[in-house]
């Protein structure tokens, strides 16, 4: 019998967190966008961070958000306006020796891992730019089965 997979997307906002106390200061961040693939053996995810930061936020990142190297990736004219910061994975059981357990929105508690650089490696962006929604499920259901398929058991 084929699983039953819950689509998940979540768009975590921009947020400017500036304070004057050091304590309390916790900088700015662009807008960030998760797909995650549900199913009763775990989740996986592609988080895709992007180039949108609040217009009150830009002169900041321009001033120290890349230590001048570059210019702002908001302001460039560069139209990869998405990256893909990690292709990970939320297990209820521990896949390594020495995995730590984590408080976790979408499991409860889960035993998490990712990298950041399988979203370059895989082409993830260029992909979900031209085929959009349809592959993203694809992919992660092929990682699903890759972590959580019969083999792991």
């Amino acid at each position: 019998m084929k699983e039953i997979f819950e689509h998940i997307v979540r768009f975590s906002p921009a947020f400017d967190k500036r304070d004057e106390d050091p304590k309390k200061n916790y900088g700015i961040a662009s807008m960030r966008i998760w797909f995650i693939l549900k199913g009763k053996n775990g989740a996986v995810q592609i988080l895709l961070g992007t180039d949108w930061f609040l217009p009150e936020t830009i002169a900041e990142y321009k001033k120290i958000g890349n230590k001048n190297k570059n210019p702002p990736c908001d302001l460039r004219e560069d139209p990869q306006f998405l990256k893909c910061w990690d292709v990970g994975y939320h297990s209820p059981k521990p896949i390594y020796k020495g995995q730590k357990k984590h408080d976790c929105e979408i499991l409860g508690k889960c035993y998490y891992d990712g990298s950041s650089l399988r979203g370059d490696d895989d082409n993830i962006v260029e992909r979900f730019m031209k085929e959009g929604s349809d592959y993203i499920w694809k992919y992660l259901e092929k990682e699903y089965n890759i972590m959580f398929g019969a083999a792991r058991k």
